[in-house]
């Protein structure tokens, strides 16, 4: 058996897409999404991060700006940059690239953002107001799992989901939507005992835990979903053997690179699951996508009356 492939580039683009289409038919009304991104010193990888981020803006006419203190920053001056951008109108989400520098506090820094402007759902706000089904914005990660499910029409209502991994970013919220959608889910996590048989119960099966290919045939059962939420290095010729043998394409991008990506579903799972997600190509396209659509949904939830004459117009 050979498992759908359940293609993350695609549904980003079309979530992409949709959220272009929408800004355009606000072109002309004055009314624009807006996001501003917060980028502390100079760690490469939060570099490329933010420059996709602020790439997708542009692509799809979304108004972005960058803000780039200092690695000295302080926590204050942090605080007050956050304010500031707390209070401009025209900024409606505010994104603080983690890892903050270690002088940094940085649950301060976050529980400082305007919960109306919390593009990455983080704050308990809005924790809160995704755990009693009220409108707000919905962590990345989890958000774009949910949309991968619910577009390729993988029946959620009344499947046994399994969640390995509870944290606040993508375990705990993946949990609660899944639930809001009327699964029956358990969350699994370090001190789960007999881990395998727990998640061989799943219709669903999210991993979440960043340890590379954890998931091996013996945690899921034939014909499951599985969402490989993982992004993981593999840097060992013997790790790269293991995971992926007679694997030519990898083996020859491991030589050029030192790596390959692997995410924490072992390869293996493909030949027993009804449908997965690859690494790359799977959950993380859907990561900045849905940051694009939480900007859009924070402009109309904070000037929803604005966005409505605008339409009407």
């Amino acid at each position: 058996m050979s498992a759908v492939i359940l293609d993350g580039n695609r549904i980003a683009t079309d979530i992409k897409n949709e959220v272009a289409e929408e800004i355009r038919n606000l072109s002309g009304s004055g009314v624009r999404p807006g996001l501003a991104v917060v980028l502390v010193g100079h760690n490469p990888a939060s570099e490329i991060y933010v420059r996709s981020k602020v790439k997708a803006c542009e692509a799809l006419g979304i108004f972005s700006e960058k803000h780039t203190p200092p690695e000295s920053v302080s926590t204050q001056e942090l605080l007050e940059l956050v304010h500031s951008l707390n209070s401009r109108e025209e900024i409606d989400g505010i994104l603080v690239q983690l890892p903050l520098p270690p002088q940094v506090d940085a649950k301060k820094v976050l529980l400082a953002v305007d919960p109306a402007k919390d593009v990455d759902g983080f704050h308990p706000m809005n924790v809160g107001l995704l755990s009693t089904q009220r409108p707000g914005l919905v962590s990345c990660t989890p958000a774009g799992v949910m949309e991968i499910l619910q577009r390729s029409n993988i029946p959620i209502s009344g499947a046994d989901a399994v969640v390995v991994g509870r944290s606040d970013i993508v375990g705990k919220p993946m949990a609660m939507l899944l639930t809001n959608a009327n699964a029956t889910v358990t969350i699994c996590h370090s001190k789960s005992r007999d881990l395998p048989s727990v998640c061989r119960r799943a219709d669903i099966l999210v991993a979440a835990i960043g340890r590379a290919g954890m998931i091996t045939r013996e945690f899921v059962k034939a014909g499951a979903t599985v969402v490989d939420v993982g992004m993981n290095k593999v840097t060992t010729q013997k790790d790269l053997e293991y995971f992926f043998p007679g694997d030519q394409k990898r083996a020859q991008a491991f030589a050029k690179n030192g790596s390959v990506l692997i995410g924490d579903v072992h390869p293996e799972v493909a030949g027993v699951v009804g449908a997965i997600t690859p690494v790359p190509g799977g959950v993380g396209p859907l990561t900045i996508a849905m940051l694009m659509s939480n900007t859009l949904k924070a402009m109309k939830l904070r000037r929803g009356e604005r966005v409505r004459e605008a339409v009407v117009r």
